[in-house]
C-alpha cells in the first residue's frame, strides 16, 4: 500500500518547466532585439512596445540594457510635430559585436568580419591551390589569418562573437566533423581544433548552405525569393535548398551535392570516384579546359575568352540537366546561380533554360526562373558571419 507522501515523491514531471522570471526576461530581450533589427525603418521605444505588445516601461528597461551591451544604438531624437517627448530611433549598433566568417575552398582561403548592421568591417581572401592538401597545414594557415583579422577588430574595440567555417563537402553540423571533401582530398576530419583559435566558438558548415543564407539577407534592389535552389559553382559545385526562407537540410544536413549528380555515366572519372559527374562538365576547371585555358587560370581569363566568342555548350547543358532533376524532385521553380556562375550566367543561360524547358515536367505550367546571385563574391564568408550574428540576436541576454 502506498502512502500519500510516498505517492507525491514518485510523481515524475513530464511537462515543460514552469517559466522562471529570468527566462521571461530572456524572451522579452529577444523580442525587443528582433523588433529593432527586423524592420526597414528604425523604431522608437514606443514603436517597439507597439510591435511586441510589451509595456512601455518594460521596453525602455530592456532597450537600455541592449544599448549598454553594445547591441543597439540610439540615433538623435526626432520631433514628429506632436506634443510630448521626441522619439529616439533605435538601430543595430555598428562595430561593436561582430561575426567572423571563415572558408577553405579549393583555390582560396578567406576571413570576413561583419558587424550587426550587416556591413563588412574587414576581409582577407588569399589565393592558393588546395587540391589534395594537408588539412593541418591549410587549417593552421587559415587559423593564423583568423587571428590576424580578429586581433585587428579587437584593437578597435570590437568583440568577435564567434566564427563559422565554410567547407566544400559533407559536413555534420551536429558533431563538427567533415566527412569528406573530394576536391580538397580531405575525409573523416575534425577541422576546428586544427585552426588553433582557442576558446573562440567556431562551428562548421557547408559552403553552399552558408552562401544561400547570405543570399536570403538580400542587400540589392532585387528581393530574394522565399524558396529557391541555390547553386554555388566553383571547382566544385554545391547546392542548397531554401523553402519558405528556411534551409532544408535533410536527415543529416548532407543534401545539395549537385556537383556529384551523374549527367553522363560514360563521362570522365570524378574526384569522388564516379563517372560523368556534373563537376566534370560545369566545374570551373572543366570549363577552363573546354576553352583551352589552364585549369588554374583566373575566372577573368575565362570571361574574356567567352566575350571573344568562345562557348560552353557542354557546361550549360550539363548544368541544365542536373537542375532539371532537382526541380522535378523538389518543385522549387527559382534557381539562383552563385560563385563563378554569377559572372558566367550570360554564356550559360540559354543552354540551361533550354534544357529546363525540355526536361522539367511542370515547365509548361510554371514560370521557371534562373537568376544570378546578389550576395557578392565569396558569399559563404558573408553567410558565415551573418549566422554568428543571428545567434547573438537569438540570445541577446548572454551579452547583457
Amino acid at each position: 500500500m502506498t502512502t500519500a507522501g510516498t505517492a507525491r515523491e514518485t510523481i515524475t514531471r513530464t511537462g515543460p518547466a514552469a517559466a522562471r522570471q529570468h527566462t521571461l526576461r530572456e524572451r522579452n530581450l529577444e523580442l525587443v532585439a528582433r523588433a529593432v533589427y527586423e524592420v526597414p525603418e528604425p523604431l522608437s521605444r514606443a514603436g517597439v512596445a507597439a510591435a511586441t505588445g510589451l509595456a512601455r516601461a518594460t521596453v525602455s528597461t530592456l532597450v537600455d540594457q541592449l544599448v549598454a551591451a553594445g547591441l543597439v544604438r540610439e540615433l538623435p531624437a526626432v520631433t514628429g510635430g506632436r506634443a510630448g517627448r521626441p522619439a529616439v530611433p533605435l538601430v543595430p549598433a555598428p562595430r561593436s559585436v561582430v561575426g567572423l566568417g571563415l572558408e577553405v575552398n579549393v583555390d582560396y582561403l578567406g576571413a570576413r568580419v561583419l558587424d550587426l548592421t550587416g556591413d563588412v568591417v574587414t576581409d582577407q581572401v588569399v589565393p592558393g591551390s588546395f587540391h589534395d592538401s594537408d588539412p593541418a597545414a591549410v587549417l593552421g594557415r587559415l587559423g593564423a589569418l583568423a587571428r590576424e583579422v580578429s586581433d585587428g577588430v579587437a584593437a578597435e574595440g570590437m568583440t568577435v562573437a564567434g566564427a563559422r567555417l565554410a567547407l566544400p563537402g559533407l559536413v555534420d553540423p551536429r558533431t563538427g566533423l567533415l566527412e569528406v571533401a573530394p576536391n580538397l582530398g580531405w575525409s573523416s576530419l575534425e577541422p576546428v581544433p586544427l585552426l588553433g583559435l582557442g576558446d573562440l566558438d567556431v562551428r562548421v558548415a557547408n559552403e553552399a548552405k552558408l552562401a544561400a543564407l547570405a543570399e536570403l539577407a538580400g542587400g540589392s534592389d532585387v528581393a530574394p525569393p522565399d524558396s529557391f535552389i541555390f547553386v554555388s559553382g566553383d571547382v566544385g559545385i554545391g547546392a542548397a535548398i531554401v523553402v519558405d526562407r528556411e534551409l532544408f537540410l535533410g536527415e543529416r544536413g548532407w543534401n545539395g551535392e549537385i556537383g556529384h549528380v551523374v549527367v553522363d555515366p560514360a563521362g570522365p572519372r570524378c574526384s569522388c570516384g564516379a563517372f560523368g559527374c556534373l563537376e566534370q562538365y560545369a566545374g570551373k576547371e572543366a570549363m577552363m579546359r573546354a576553352v583551352g585555358l589552364p585549369p588554374v587560370a583566373p575566372l577573368d581569363a575565362l570571361v574574356a575568352h567567352l566575350a571573344e566568342g568562345a562557348a560552353l555548350p557542354d557546361a550549360g547543358r550539363a548544368l541544365g540537366s542536373a537542375l532539371a532533376d532537382f526541380v522535378n524532385l523538389l518543385d522549387v521553380g527559382t534557381i539562383v546561380l552563385g560563385g563563378a556562375y554569377t559572372e558566367l550566367l550570360p554564356w550559360l543561360r540559354a543552354d540551361v533554360e533550354a534544357v529546363l524547358d525540355d526536361r522539367v515536367l511542370a515547365a509548361p505550367f510554371v514560370d521557371l526562373q534562373v537568376r544570378a546571385a546578389q550576395a557578392g563574391p565569396q558569399a559563404a564568408l558573408t553567410g558565415g558571419a551573418r549566422e554568428v550574428l543571428r545567434a547573438v540576436l537569438a540570445a541577446p541576454a548572454a551579452w547583457v
